[in-house]
């Protein structure tokens, strides 16, 4: 499911989110979830964009 937390199951997240909700409370969690998903966008977005960089640099002096 989590290429970087493997040996996360069912459990394990639902206590995740438990604990989540009891620190930032159910006022604040959608808030923090959007933030979360926005940065992580932004991430790909920025790895994508310096993989096709480096791909276009490599291809430039291939040629």
């Amino acid at each position: 499911m989590f290429g970087f937390l493997p040996n996360v199951g069912l459990p394990e997240l639902i206590l995740i989110l438990a604990l989540a909700l009891i620190v930032f409370g159910p006022g604040k969690l959608p808030e923090v979830g959007r933030a979360m998903g926005k940065s992580i966008k932004e991430f790909k977005g920025a790895m994508n964009t310096t993989q096709q960089e480096i791909t276009e640099t490599a291809e430039e002096k291939k040629a």
